[in-house]
Protein backbone atom coordinates (compact mmCIF):
# COMPACT_ATOMS: atom_id res chain seq x y z
CA UNK A 1 0.00 0.00 0.00
CA UNK A 2 1.97 3.27 -1.25
CA UNK A 3 1.92 5.75 1.19
CA UNK A 4 1.10 9.46 0.45
CA UNK A 5 1.08 12.33 2.22
CA UNK A 6 -1.85 15.49 1.86
CA UNK A 7 -1.25 18.63 2.50
CA UNK A 8 -3.90 21.61 1.89
CA UNK A 9 -5.35 24.33 4.44
CA UNK A 10 -8.69 23.74 3.19
CA UNK A 11 -9.90 20.59 5.06
CA UNK A 12 -13.15 20.40 2.93
CA UNK A 13 -9.67 19.10 0.51
CA UNK A 14 -8.31 17.26 2.44
CA UNK A 15 -11.07 15.51 3.47
CA UNK A 16 -12.35 14.75 -0.45
CA UNK A 17 -8.35 13.64 -1.26
CA UNK A 18 -8.72 11.56 2.05
CA UNK A 19 -11.70 9.36 0.86
CA UNK A 20 -10.88 9.04 -3.04
CA UNK A 21 -7.63 8.07 -2.17
CA UNK A 22 -8.07 5.69 0.38
CA UNK A 23 -11.05 4.12 -1.40
CA UNK A 24 -8.64 3.54 -4.52
CA UNK A 25 -5.80 1.51 -2.02
CA UNK A 26 -3.57 4.26 -0.91
CA UNK A 27 -2.45 5.14 2.95
CA UNK A 28 -3.07 8.26 3.42
CA UNK A 29 -1.56 10.92 5.64
CA UNK A 30 -3.21 14.65 5.99
CA UNK A 31 -2.32 17.69 7.82
CA UNK A 32 -3.64 21.49 7.04
CA UNK A 33 -0.21 23.27 6.54
CA UNK A 34 3.26 22.82 5.58
CA UNK A 35 5.29 22.87 8.91
CA UNK A 36 3.54 20.07 10.18
CA UNK A 37 4.28 18.48 6.72
CA UNK A 38 7.97 19.20 7.15
CA UNK A 39 7.48 17.42 10.56
CA UNK A 40 5.96 14.34 9.19
CA UNK A 41 8.57 13.73 6.80
CA UNK A 42 11.11 14.24 9.08
CA UNK A 43 9.39 10.79 10.86
CA UNK A 44 7.82 8.99 8.06
CA UNK A 45 9.02 7.64 4.27
CA UNK A 46 6.34 8.35 1.74
CA UNK A 47 5.88 8.08 -2.01
CA UNK A 48 3.74 10.90 -3.01
CA UNK A 49 3.49 14.13 -1.51
CA UNK A 50 0.29 16.23 -2.44
CA UNK A 51 0.29 19.69 -1.80
CA UNK A 52 -1.36 22.85 -2.67
CA UNK A 53 0.15 25.99 -3.12
CA UNK A 54 -1.41 29.14 -1.35
CA UNK A 55 -0.76 28.49 2.05
CA UNK A 56 0.47 30.04 5.18
CA UNK A 57 2.44 30.43 7.10
CA UNK A 58 4.30 27.68 4.44
CA UNK A 59 3.65 28.16 0.93
CA UNK A 60 3.54 25.02 -1.37
CA UNK A 61 6.91 25.98 -3.07
CA UNK A 62 8.48 26.08 -0.08
CA UNK A 63 7.26 22.64 1.04
CA UNK A 64 7.94 21.25 -1.77
CA UNK A 65 11.98 22.65 -1.60
CA UNK A 66 12.12 21.02 1.87
CA UNK A 67 10.46 17.90 0.96
CA UNK A 68 13.60 17.43 -2.18
CA UNK A 69 16.31 18.22 0.07
CA UNK A 70 14.94 15.30 2.67
CA UNK A 71 13.89 13.01 0.10
CA UNK A 72 15.45 13.76 -3.23
CA UNK A 73 13.45 10.77 -5.26
CA UNK A 74 10.41 11.80 -3.26
CA UNK A 75 7.42 12.55 -6.09
CA UNK A 76 5.51 15.83 -5.81
CA UNK A 77 2.26 16.96 -7.14
CA UNK A 78 1.09 20.49 -6.48
CA UNK A 79 -2.12 21.83 -6.37
CA UNK A 80 -3.77 25.46 -7.25
CA UNK A 81 -6.65 26.76 -8.37
CA UNK A 82 -4.79 29.73 -10.10
CA UNK A 83 -3.27 28.24 -13.02
CA UNK A 84 -1.33 30.10 -15.27
CA UNK A 85 1.93 29.26 -17.19
CA UNK A 86 3.88 30.99 -15.05
CA UNK A 87 2.79 28.59 -12.30
CA UNK A 88 3.17 25.38 -14.03
CA UNK A 89 6.95 26.17 -15.14
CA UNK A 90 7.91 27.52 -11.63
CA UNK A 91 6.71 24.20 -10.07
CA UNK A 92 8.51 21.78 -12.35
CA UNK A 93 11.46 23.92 -12.21
CA UNK A 94 11.48 23.46 -8.48
CA UNK A 95 11.23 19.37 -8.83
CA UNK A 96 7.22 18.63 -8.58
CA UNK A 97 6.63 15.63 -10.82
CA UNK A 98 3.26 17.55 -11.89
CA UNK A 99 0.60 20.00 -11.08
CA UNK A 100 -3.36 19.84 -10.99
CA UNK A 101 -5.80 22.39 -11.13
CA UNK A 102 -9.02 22.75 -8.39
CA UNK A 103 -11.37 21.67 -9.05
CA UNK A 104 -10.02 18.28 -10.10
CA UNK A 105 -11.58 15.35 -11.66
CA UNK A 106 -11.23 12.48 -9.87
CA UNK A 107 -10.07 10.46 -13.22
CA UNK A 108 -7.61 12.65 -14.35
CA UNK A 109 -6.11 13.10 -10.37
CA UNK A 110 -6.45 9.29 -9.63
CA UNK A 111 -4.54 8.91 -13.33
CA UNK A 112 -1.68 11.32 -12.20
CA UNK A 113 -1.34 9.87 -8.51
CA UNK A 114 -0.82 6.65 -10.12
CA UNK A 115 2.20 7.63 -12.50
CA UNK A 116 3.85 9.78 -9.90
CA UNK A 117 3.87 6.64 -7.58
CA UNK A 118 5.32 4.73 -10.52
CA UNK A 119 8.10 7.00 -11.27
CA UNK A 120 9.04 7.24 -7.52
CA UNK A 121 9.49 3.11 -7.18
CA UNK A 122 11.35 3.28 -10.87
CA UNK A 123 13.88 5.62 -9.30
CA UNK A 124 14.67 3.88 -6.35
CA UNK A 125 14.49 0.52 -7.78
CA UNK A 126 17.29 2.20 -10.23
CA UNK A 127 19.23 3.76 -7.60
CA UNK A 128 18.99 0.17 -5.65
CA UNK A 129 19.77 -1.38 -8.98
CA UNK A 130 23.14 1.06 -9.25
CA UNK A 131 24.29 0.16 -5.57
CA UNK A 132 24.01 -3.85 -6.73
CA UNK A 133 26.42 -3.38 -9.64
CA UNK A 134 28.70 -1.43 -7.56
CA UNK A 135 29.34 -4.60 -5.59
CA UNK A 136 28.39 -7.48 -7.55
CA UNK A 137 30.44 -10.59 -8.59
CA UNK A 138 33.61 -11.40 -8.21
CA UNK A 139 32.49 -10.74 -4.64
CA UNK A 140 35.39 -8.27 -4.79
CA UNK A 141 35.18 -7.57 -1.20
CA UNK A 142 35.77 -11.03 -0.54
CA UNK A 143 39.26 -11.52 -0.42
CA UNK A 144 41.69 -14.44 -0.61
CA UNK A 145 42.39 -17.03 -3.15
CA UNK A 146 43.55 -20.03 -0.47
CA UNK A 147 41.59 -23.32 -0.76
CA UNK A 148 39.24 -22.54 2.11
CA UNK A 149 38.02 -19.56 0.74
CA UNK A 150 37.90 -20.80 -2.81
CA UNK A 151 35.38 -23.62 -1.31
CA UNK A 152 33.42 -20.82 0.44
CA UNK A 153 32.79 -19.08 -2.98
CA UNK A 154 31.42 -22.12 -4.41
CA UNK A 155 29.09 -22.62 -1.88
CA UNK A 156 27.86 -18.85 -2.30
CA UNK A 157 27.54 -19.24 -6.01
CA UNK A 158 25.13 -22.35 -5.56
CA UNK A 159 23.07 -20.91 -3.30
CA UNK A 160 22.69 -17.69 -4.30
CA UNK A 161 20.51 -19.30 -7.47
CA UNK A 162 17.63 -20.32 -4.39
CA UNK A 163 16.16 -18.73 -1.89
CA UNK A 164 17.01 -21.07 0.82
CA UNK A 165 18.02 -19.71 4.14
CA UNK A 166 21.63 -19.47 5.20
CA UNK A 167 23.38 -19.85 8.44
CA UNK A 168 26.98 -17.81 8.53
CA UNK A 169 29.21 -19.08 10.59
CA UNK A 170 32.66 -17.71 11.82
CA UNK A 171 34.69 -15.96 14.27
CA UNK A 172 34.33 -12.28 15.19
CA UNK A 173 35.66 -10.21 12.36
CA UNK A 174 35.75 -12.97 8.98
CA UNK A 175 33.48 -11.05 6.99
CA UNK A 176 30.39 -12.40 7.60
CA UNK A 177 28.25 -9.36 6.70
CA UNK A 178 29.83 -9.50 3.54
CA UNK A 179 29.62 -13.40 2.68
CA UNK A 180 25.48 -12.13 3.52
CA UNK A 181 25.72 -9.46 0.55
CA UNK A 182 27.79 -11.62 -2.18
CA UNK A 183 24.71 -14.13 -1.62
CA UNK A 184 22.29 -11.58 -1.85
CA UNK A 185 23.44 -9.56 -4.74
CA UNK A 186 24.41 -12.60 -6.69
CA UNK A 187 20.73 -13.49 -6.08
CA UNK A 188 17.51 -12.97 -7.69
CA UNK A 189 16.50 -10.51 -4.87
CA UNK A 190 19.55 -8.36 -5.87
CA UNK A 191 17.41 -5.73 -7.21
CA UNK A 192 15.58 -5.13 -3.80
CA UNK A 193 17.64 -4.34 -0.56
CA UNK A 194 19.20 -6.02 2.05
CA UNK A 195 18.37 -4.99 5.64
CA UNK A 196 21.62 -5.82 8.34
CA UNK A 197 20.44 -5.93 12.29
CA UNK A 198 22.60 -6.63 14.95
CA UNK A 199 20.83 -8.72 17.44
CA UNK A 200 22.93 -8.62 19.92
CA UNK A 201 22.20 -4.72 20.21
CA UNK A 202 18.87 -4.66 21.22
CA UNK A 203 17.00 -5.75 23.62
CA UNK A 204 14.50 -8.14 23.61
CA UNK A 205 11.19 -5.78 23.44
CA UNK A 206 12.67 -3.29 21.53
CA UNK A 207 14.08 -5.73 18.59
CA UNK A 208 10.86 -7.02 18.44
CA UNK A 209 9.40 -3.69 17.41
CA UNK A 210 12.19 -3.42 15.12
CA UNK A 211 11.78 -6.47 12.90
CA UNK A 212 8.30 -6.68 13.40
CA UNK A 213 6.94 -3.36 13.42
CA UNK A 214 4.16 -1.87 16.01
CA UNK A 215 0.59 -0.53 16.31
CA UNK A 216 -0.34 3.13 16.97
CA UNK A 217 -0.85 2.40 21.01
CA UNK A 218 0.86 -0.59 21.14
CA UNK A 219 3.41 0.74 24.35
CA UNK A 220 3.83 4.25 25.97
CA UNK A 221 5.47 6.19 22.71
CA UNK A 222 3.98 4.72 20.17
CA UNK A 223 2.09 7.19 18.87
CA UNK A 224 1.53 5.96 15.36
CA UNK A 225 2.31 3.22 13.50
CA UNK A 226 5.79 1.94 12.38
CA UNK A 227 6.68 -0.76 9.81
CA UNK A 228 8.88 -3.25 10.67
CA UNK A 229 12.36 -4.47 8.70
CA UNK A 230 10.96 -7.45 7.59
CA UNK A 231 8.10 -5.79 5.54
CA UNK A 232 10.96 -2.70 4.65
CA UNK A 233 12.72 -5.88 3.50
CA UNK A 234 10.22 -7.27 1.30
CA UNK A 235 10.85 -8.39 -1.80
CA UNK A 236 14.76 -8.80 -0.66
CA UNK A 237 17.08 -10.09 1.81
CA UNK A 238 17.30 -9.30 5.56
CA UNK A 239 20.67 -10.43 7.74
CA UNK A 240 20.31 -11.18 11.42
CA UNK A 241 23.99 -11.03 13.12
CA UNK A 242 24.48 -12.59 16.12
CA UNK A 243 21.44 -14.32 15.75
CA UNK A 244 22.67 -16.79 19.18
CA UNK A 245 21.81 -13.79 21.33
CA UNK A 246 18.24 -13.12 20.72
CA UNK A 247 16.20 -14.40 23.88
CA UNK A 248 14.75 -17.57 23.59
CA UNK A 249 10.96 -16.57 23.92
CA UNK A 250 11.80 -14.05 20.68
CA UNK A 251 13.32 -16.82 19.06
CA UNK A 252 9.84 -18.40 18.65
CA UNK A 253 8.66 -15.79 17.09
CA UNK A 254 11.31 -15.86 14.61
CA UNK A 255 10.52 -19.03 13.94
CA UNK A 256 6.49 -18.40 13.18
CA UNK A 257 8.08 -15.58 10.49
CA UNK A 258 9.74 -18.69 8.82
CA UNK A 259 7.44 -21.20 8.79
CA UNK A 260 4.33 -18.93 8.14
CA UNK A 261 6.29 -15.98 6.43
CA UNK A 262 3.74 -13.78 8.00
CA UNK A 263 4.59 -11.38 10.67
CA UNK A 264 2.54 -9.40 13.33
CA UNK A 265 3.21 -5.82 14.53
CA UNK A 266 3.62 -5.25 18.48
CA UNK A 267 0.17 -4.70 19.47
CA UNK A 268 -1.74 -5.49 15.94
CA UNK A 269 -4.13 -8.54 15.35
CA UNK A 270 -3.84 -9.19 11.98
CA UNK A 271 -0.31 -11.18 10.33
CA UNK A 272 1.04 -9.09 7.50
CA UNK A 273 2.76 -11.89 4.33
CA UNK A 274 6.14 -11.15 3.48
CA UNK A 275 8.64 -12.64 1.28
CA UNK A 276 11.97 -11.80 2.51
CA UNK A 277 15.11 -14.38 2.36
CA UNK A 278 16.94 -14.54 5.54
CA UNK A 279 20.50 -14.80 6.22
CA UNK A 280 21.57 -15.45 10.20
CA UNK A 281 25.17 -15.31 11.13
CA UNK A 282 27.26 -16.20 14.25
CA UNK A 283 30.33 -16.51 16.18
CA UNK A 284 28.93 -18.51 18.43
CA UNK A 285 28.04 -22.66 19.13
CA UNK A 286 24.78 -22.88 18.39
CA UNK A 287 24.77 -26.88 18.64
CA UNK A 288 26.00 -26.47 22.13
CA UNK A 289 23.60 -23.87 23.21
CA UNK A 290 21.15 -26.14 22.33
CA UNK A 291 21.94 -28.29 24.77
CA UNK A 292 22.01 -26.24 27.63
CA UNK A 293 18.54 -24.60 26.24
CA UNK A 294 19.71 -21.38 25.42
CA UNK A 295 18.88 -21.82 21.29
CA UNK A 296 15.54 -23.55 20.05
CA UNK A 297 16.54 -26.64 17.73
CA UNK A 298 13.49 -26.30 15.49
CA UNK A 299 14.77 -22.48 14.98
CA UNK A 300 18.79 -23.69 14.09
CA UNK A 301 17.57 -26.13 11.46
CA UNK A 302 15.03 -23.63 9.64
CA UNK A 303 18.24 -21.13 9.89
CA UNK A 304 21.03 -23.57 8.90
CA UNK A 305 19.52 -25.21 5.57
CA UNK A 306 22.79 -24.11 4.21
CA UNK A 307 25.50 -23.26 6.38
CA UNK A 308 28.64 -21.67 5.32
CA UNK A 309 31.92 -21.91 7.38
CA UNK A 310 33.93 -18.64 7.22
CA UNK A 311 38.10 -19.57 7.92
CA UNK A 312 39.59 -18.11 10.79
CA UNK A 313 42.33 -15.87 9.07
CA UNK A 314 45.05 -17.69 10.61
CA UNK A 315 43.70 -20.94 9.50
CA UNK A 316 44.34 -19.60 5.31
CA UNK A 317 47.83 -17.04 5.99
CA UNK A 318 48.57 -17.95 2.72
CA UNK A 319 45.67 -15.08 2.05
CA UNK A 320 47.62 -12.07 4.23
CA UNK A 321 49.79 -10.55 1.20
CA UNK A 322 46.58 -10.46 -0.87
CA UNK A 323 44.65 -8.58 1.85
CA UNK A 324 47.29 -6.40 3.03
CA UNK A 325 47.67 -5.16 -0.90
CA UNK A 326 43.94 -4.74 -1.07
CA UNK A 327 43.78 -2.52 1.91
CA UNK A 328 47.00 -0.33 1.17
CA UNK A 329 45.33 0.12 -2.23
CA UNK A 330 42.15 1.14 -0.58
CA UNK A 331 43.68 3.32 1.54
CA UNK A 332 45.96 4.86 -1.12
CA UNK A 333 42.98 5.75 -3.40
CA UNK A 334 41.03 6.92 -0.53
CA UNK A 335 43.81 9.45 1.19
CA UNK A 336 45.05 10.02 -2.57
CA UNK A 337 48.76 8.56 -1.52
CA UNK A 338 51.47 6.08 -2.18
CA UNK A 339 52.24 3.68 0.59
CA UNK A 340 54.21 0.76 0.61
CA UNK A 341 54.59 -1.88 3.07
CA UNK A 342 58.07 -3.12 3.27
CA UNK A 343 59.76 -7.95 3.67
CA UNK A 344 59.95 -7.14 7.19
CA UNK A 345 56.74 -5.90 7.96
CA UNK A 346 54.97 -8.37 5.93
CA UNK A 347 57.17 -11.16 7.61
CA UNK A 348 55.37 -10.04 11.03
CA UNK A 349 52.36 -9.79 9.41
CA UNK A 350 52.42 -13.18 7.86
CA UNK A 351 53.75 -14.71 11.78
CA UNK A 352 50.80 -12.80 13.76
CA UNK A 353 47.84 -15.36 14.96
CA UNK A 354 45.39 -12.58 14.48
CA UNK A 355 42.87 -12.92 16.73
CA UNK A 356 40.39 -9.94 15.52
CA UNK A 357 40.66 -11.91 11.42
CA UNK A 358 40.39 -9.73 8.64
CA UNK A 359 38.78 -6.37 10.43
CA UNK A 360 41.76 -6.82 12.86
CA UNK A 361 44.30 -7.01 9.79
CA UNK A 362 42.50 -3.96 7.85
CA UNK A 363 42.80 -1.44 11.07
CA UNK A 364 46.52 -2.19 11.54
CA UNK A 365 47.02 -1.33 7.90
CA UNK A 366 45.06 1.84 8.08
CA UNK A 367 46.92 2.76 11.38
CA UNK A 368 50.22 1.57 10.25
CA UNK A 369 50.08 3.42 6.96
CA UNK A 370 48.58 6.96 8.61
CA UNK A 371 51.23 6.77 11.37
CA UNK A 372 54.46 5.46 8.95
CA UNK A 373 56.90 8.01 7.80
CA UNK A 374 57.96 8.98 4.13
CA UNK A 375 54.58 6.49 2.98
CA UNK A 376 57.09 3.42 3.59
CA UNK A 377 55.47 1.01 6.70
CA UNK A 378 58.04 -0.96 7.99
CA UNK A 379 58.44 -3.50 11.01
CA UNK A 380 58.57 -0.63 13.87
CA UNK A 381 55.29 1.04 12.08
CA UNK A 382 53.48 -2.38 13.34
CA UNK A 383 51.75 -2.58 16.72
CA UNK A 384 53.86 -4.15 19.34
CA UNK A 385 52.28 -7.16 19.77
CA UNK A 386 52.81 -7.84 15.84
CA UNK A 387 56.66 -6.94 15.82
CA UNK A 388 57.15 -9.49 18.63
CA UNK A 389 55.70 -12.15 16.47
CA UNK A 390 58.00 -14.13 15.11
CA UNK A 391 58.40 -15.53 11.91
CA UNK A 392 58.99 -18.87 13.39
CA UNK A 393 55.53 -18.74 14.37
CA UNK A 394 54.82 -19.80 11.18
CA UNK A 395 53.31 -22.66 10.08
CA UNK A 396 55.87 -25.32 9.47
CA UNK A 397 54.19 -26.39 5.82
CA UNK A 398 54.49 -22.92 5.14
CA UNK A 399 57.50 -21.36 2.24
CA UNK A 400 59.88 -19.75 4.52
CA UNK A 401 59.63 -16.51 3.76
CA UNK A 402 62.79 -14.72 4.63
CA UNK A 403 64.56 -13.48 1.11
CA UNK A 404 61.15 -13.94 -1.13
CA UNK A 405 59.42 -10.99 -3.05
CA UNK A 406 55.54 -10.86 -2.90
CA UNK A 407 55.30 -12.36 -6.80
CA UNK A 408 57.56 -15.46 -5.83
CA UNK A 409 55.43 -16.16 -2.82
CA UNK A 410 52.25 -15.51 -4.90
CA UNK A 411 53.41 -17.76 -7.37
CA UNK A 412 54.55 -20.84 -4.68
CA UNK A 413 50.78 -20.64 -3.33
CA UNK A 414 49.18 -20.93 -6.69
CA UNK A 415 51.01 -24.02 -8.07
CA UNK A 416 49.91 -24.95 -4.32
CA UNK A 417 46.00 -23.94 -5.12
CA UNK A 418 46.41 -25.18 -8.85
CA UNK A 419 47.79 -29.01 -7.45
CA UNK A 420 44.75 -29.00 -5.04
CA UNK A 421 42.28 -28.29 -7.08
CA UNK A 422 43.70 -31.09 -9.94
CA UNK A 423 43.19 -33.53 -6.61
CA UNK A 424 39.85 -32.59 -6.58
CA UNK A 425 39.66 -33.24 -10.57
CA UNK A 426 40.49 -37.06 -10.09
CA UNK A 427 43.77 -35.45 -11.93
CA UNK A 428 42.13 -33.91 -14.88
CA UNK A 429 43.81 -31.25 -15.97
CA UNK A 430 40.91 -29.90 -18.56
CA UNK A 431 38.52 -30.39 -15.92
CA UNK A 432 40.70 -28.57 -13.07
CA UNK A 433 41.48 -25.86 -15.95
CA UNK A 434 37.39 -25.05 -16.01
CA UNK A 435 37.16 -25.20 -12.15
CA UNK A 436 39.95 -22.82 -12.31
CA UNK A 437 38.31 -20.83 -14.89
CA UNK A 438 41.30 -20.30 -17.00
CA UNK A 439 42.23 -22.39 -20.31
CA UNK A 440 44.00 -25.80 -21.00
CA UNK A 441 47.36 -23.71 -22.06
CA UNK A 442 47.24 -21.88 -19.39
CA UNK A 443 46.71 -24.38 -16.57
CA UNK A 444 49.84 -26.40 -18.42
CA UNK A 445 52.03 -23.67 -18.15
CA UNK A 446 51.63 -22.10 -14.33
CA UNK A 447 51.25 -26.02 -13.14
CA UNK A 448 54.48 -27.34 -15.23
CA UNK A 449 56.34 -24.23 -14.99
CA UNK A 450 55.17 -22.36 -11.88
CA UNK A 451 55.02 -19.67 -13.79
Amino acid sequence: MSKVLVVDDELSIVEVLKTILSRNGYEVTATDNGVKAVELLKTEKFELLISDIRMKPMDGLELLSKAREMHPGLSVIMMTAYATIETAVETMKSGAYDYVCKPFKVDELLLTVERAISYHKILTENQQLKKTLQTKYHFENLIGDSFQMQMVYDVIKKVSRTDTTVLVRGESGTGKELVSKAVHYASARAGKQIIAVNCAALPEQLLESELFGYTKGAFTGAVAEKVGLFESANGGTIFLDEIGSIPVTMQMKLLRVLQEKTVRKVGGTKDVPVDVRIIAATNENLEEMIKVGKFREDLYYRLSVIPVDLPSLRERKEDIPLLVNHFVKQFNKDEKCEVEILPDAMRALLAYDWPGNVRELENVIRRSATLCDNQIVNLQDLPLKIKEASPEDLDATSVDYRGHSLKTYLRVKEKDYISKVLEVAGGEKEKAADMLGISLATFYRKYENGD
